[in-house]
Parts: structure tokens; C-alpha cells; sequence
């Protein structure tokens, strides 16, 4: 069943099951979508794979299914009213040796990959035919589906190495199908560029094996699942070539013109390509761990589809959107460092103008005991917020006060008037000066709440002095 293929999620509450392990397919929303949409699947597959191949308006016909086929030496994906006759005898005999692949048939046929599994050491294996008639007597128990002994010792691992490949010979269409044979010969010719763009004789490895991963994506099922299977077998047999001396390439040899030739062409039907074909199928054999994943940008498209994003999108648009969100995310961060940097920058702005207060305070507290000294001490405590030198100072209070009309508020702008133009005179500031400076970038606020309500005084670095006609008792 289709659903089968997909994955199903299940809370389990039971305490006992939760320490077994939790599979995950990351290539669940991508089977998700080849099964609900097939039609999205398929566009969304073939417009990355035209990105990889310049295929010609009739080969991307050819590969949709809209035109037929043509391959060398005539051949077509039926060969007339008799094979498809005989086809449809076979299947309602329940015959799988000639019939179109089923997953019932790929059942009957785990039986012989799953023993060859077991005795990939024979020298020879797949080269060497074995015996005629314990094949026939294999082969009509497949075909009635009953159950096989192979480890009793009656057959030998060439009778069922043949048999593997007698079955893939007589299906109707090679395992890759006719569909993508002119699509896997535009595979061989991938090619590395060098550094001023030419093409060079080197091949591009990453882009075949990515051509490969979408190719089979869009093949039927049954085919996929045979081919996973079969390509897996070969890998570990070719892994054991020092045992049974089949390389990659003798496996390809044996297996290229039932996966990959079209039927009823000949070597010399071929001969422009066969080299290709044969080094294409090492080509997968080799690489055979990597080919059925999907590549990440269409799991990230299937994924998107069902959270409601966009359904079409290739491996370049994604790479945009990427980018896209990280220079957003960098500028979020750069404004979030500035308004940092801009608090920090206030912050020490309010340090250096307490500074200056207790500067000034210090000064108003070295002065010879008076009325005038212990009336500007209770104005710095009242207003200003400022403690005395024993104490830890409390923050000032901000208060919003109508700007001072009286004598003393004269005196306070003409204190600052004079100290802006003598530090504009001065090319050297004084420690003084830079006190006064800091008063000067203060908030107006600040300035209020120390000077607002106080005698008319001039203030200087050193001492407080009072004007002239005024005694030292006397309130101004």
C-alpha cells in the first residue's frame, strides 16, 4: 500500500517501550509528497534535474512520457501485440520471470538477494553459470510462489547468481526504464570546468551523483525498490573482489545491458555509447550508499509544502532565501549592538557628569565652615540628590522645572557663558576646565536641580566667592 511507505508518528505512553530506539526517515515529507502529489513531486524533481542536464525539448518529452521513444536499433518499450499478449498470460498465471515488475514479484526474488548475501566469497560469482537443470527446478517454484529451501545444500550460489539475472533480462523494460535512457548517457557527460570555464575531461562526481539522486526519485516504485536491493548487493560483492574476483566494473559488465540497454538492441546498436552505459552502472555500484537519498533542497521543498510555504523551489532559491535570512539576522544584530553601544555611550555620559558633581562638591565641602557653606551643602542634598562625601551618593532625581528668571539664574548662565568661551580659548584644558566641561554636557535638567533656588554665587575651582555688597549672613 502507498501509505505504508509513509512514516506514522505515534505518542506511546507505555514506560516499557520508550528505551527502544525511535527511527526517523528524513525523507518523510519527500515520500509524503511523491504519494499524495505525484504530479508536484515529478515538476518539482525534473525542473532541478534540467537544471543539471541541457536536455532538448524531445529528450525532456521523452523522459515525461509525452512522446515516444526513440532508442537505437528500433527498439520501443513494447515490442508489438505478441510480448504484450504473452504479458498479460503471465500475469494472470501469477508468473513473475517476463512480467512487468510487482512488488509481489520483488518478494519472490528478496529470496535469491537475500542468499547471495550470505556467499559473496564464491570466485566467479555472477561470471560463472551454473547448472540448467536445478535452475528450471528454482525458477518453477518462484513462478508458484511457494517457499525455497536455498540453505538446504540442493542449489549451488551460480544456479541462483544466474537465475538473478535471468529474471532482470526478461523484463519487459531494462530496471531504469526506457524513459531515462538518453537522460543517463547526459549523466556520463558531466565534466568538470577549470578555472577559465572549459569543459575538461574529468568527471563531476557530486553533480552525477546529484543527477542520479533526483533520476531515481522519479522512478516507478517497484523499479526503485528492486534497484536499491540490487545495487546493494553488487556493492558488497564488488567489496569482496579479492575473494571472488568481481570488481565494479566485471559486475557492470554483467549487469549493464539488463539495468541500462534498451531491449532487443545489440552491442552494436550501441557502440557509440556502450562504454558510457557500462561505466555508468560502475559508476552507481561504487556510489550505490549515496544514490537514494534525496539531496537536502528537495527535502527542504517537500518539508515547506506541507507547512504551507512555497511548493516550487530549486536548490538556487533556497540558497537565496538562505542568504536572504542571514543578512536580516545581521542587520537585526547590528542595529541591536548599536542601540547597546548607544545606552552605553549615555551611561557613561551620566558616569563622567556624577563625577563632576562630586568634584564640585568636594570643593563646596573644603571651604571654610559658614552659613553660606552649610546652606549650599543642604541645596547639593535637596535638589541634587548628592550625599555628603561619607555617604554613598543616591541617584539623582529627575525633575522638569521651569527655566529660572531670578538673579541667581543669571548668575548660573553667565558661570556657564564664561566657561564655554574659555574652553574654547584654551587649546590645552586643565583639570578644572575638564570638571566644568562635564558640567557643561550635563542635562538641563541637572543643571536646574543644582543651581535653581541657590544664592547668587560665583563658583570657580578653587573657592566660592560672594558678590561685593552683600555681607556673608545675608540671604540674597
Amino acid at each position: 500500500m502507498a501509505s505504508d511507505a509513509i512514516c506514522n508518528f505515534v505518542i506511546c505512553n507505555d514506560s516499557s517501550l520508550r528505551s527502544q530506539p525511535v527511527i526517523f526517515n528524513p525523507d518523510f515529507f519527500v515520500e509524503k509528497l511523491r504519494h499524495e502529489k505525484p504530479e508536484v513531486f515529478t515538476e518539482l524533481v525534473v525542473s532541478n534535474i534540467t537544471r543539471l542536464i541541457d536536455l532538448p525539448g524531445t529528450e525532456l518529452a521523452q523522459l515525461m512520457g509525452e512522446v515516444d521513444l526513440k532508442l537505437p536499433g528500433g527498439a520501443g518499450p513494447a515490442s508489438g501485440f505478441f510480448r504484450s499478449l504473452m504479458s498479460l498470460k503471465r500475469k494472470e498465471k501469477e508468473v513473475i520471470f517476463g512480467s512487468p515488475l510487482t512488488e509481489e514479484g520483488i518478494a519472490q526474488i528478496y529470496q535469491l538477494i537475500e542468499y547471495l548475501h550470505k556467499n559473496l566469497r564464491v570466485e566467479g560469482l555472477f561470471r560463472v553459470p551454473g547448472n540448467s537443470v536445478r535452475q528450471q527446478i528454482l525458477r518453477d517454484a518462484l513462478n508458484n510462489g511457494t517457499d525455497i529451501d536455498l540453505e538446504s545444500g540442493e542449489f549451488h550460489s551460480n544456479d541462483v547468481a544466474t537465475l538473478l539475472k535471468m529474471f532482470l533480462g526478461e523484463l519487459p523494460e531494462p530496471l531504469l526504464t526506457h524513459k531515462h535512457f538518453h537522460v543517463h548517457l547526459k549523466i556520463a557527460d558531466l565534466m568538470q570546468f577549470d578555472d577559465k570555464g572549459n569543459k575538461t575531461n574529468v568527471p563531476d562526481k557530486e553533480r552525477q551523483i546529484e543527477a542520479l539522486q533526483l533520476l531515481f526519485l522519479i522512478l516507478p516504485p517497484p523499479n526503485r525498490n528492486l534497484l536499491k536491493l540490487l545495487l546493494d548487493l553488487l556493492y558488497q560483492t564488488a567489496k569482496k573482489q579479492d575473494k571472488n574476483k568481481m570488481s565494479a566494473y566485471n559486475l557492470a559488465l554483467m549487469f549493464a545491458p539488463h539495468v541500462l540497454w534498451p531491449k532487443n538492441v545489440t552491442a552494436n546498436d550501441l557502440q557509440e555509447n556502450i562504454t558510457k552505459l557500462n561505466n555508468g552502472m560502475a559508476f552507481m555500484i561504487k556510489h550505490s550508499q549515496k544514490l537514494f537519498k534525496a539531496p537536502a533542497y528537495i527535502r527542504e521543498c517537500a518539508r515547506l509544502h506541507y507547512l504551507g510555504s512555497r511548493t516550487q523551489a530549486s536548490k538556487d532559491d533556497l540558497d537565496l532565501t538562505a542568504s536572504c535570512h542571514t543578512r536580516s539576522f545581521q542587520l537585526a544584530r547590528s542595529q541591536k549592538r548599536n542601540r547597546v553601544d548607544s545606552c552605553s555611550q549615555q551611561e557613561e555620559t551620566q558616569q563622567r557628569t556624577e563625577e563632576a558633581l562630586r568634584e564640585l562638591f568636594q570643593h563646596v565641602h573644603n571651604m571654610p565652615e559658614s552659613a553660606k557653606k552649610k546652606q549650599l551643602i543642604k541645596q547639593f542634598n535637596k535638589h541634587s540628590g548628592t550625599q555628603t562625601p561619607g555617604r554613598e551618593p543616591a541617584t539623582p532625581r529627575v525633575q522638569k522645572r521651569v527655566r529660572s528668571r531670578s538673579f541667581s539664574g543669571l548668575i548660573k548662565r553667565k558661570v556657564l557663558g564664561n566657561q564655554m568661551m574659555s574652553e574654547k580659548k584654551n587649546e590645552c584644558p586643565t583639570p578644572e576646565s575638564v570638571a566644568f566641561g562635564e558640567l557643561k554636557r550635563a542635562s538641563k535638567e541637572n543643571m536646574n536641580l543644582l543651581f535653581s533656588g541657590s544664592p547668587a554665587v560665583m563658583v570657580t575651582p578653587t573657592r566660592l566667592k560672594l558678590p561685593e555688597g552683600k555681607k556673608e549672613g545675608k540671604k540674597a
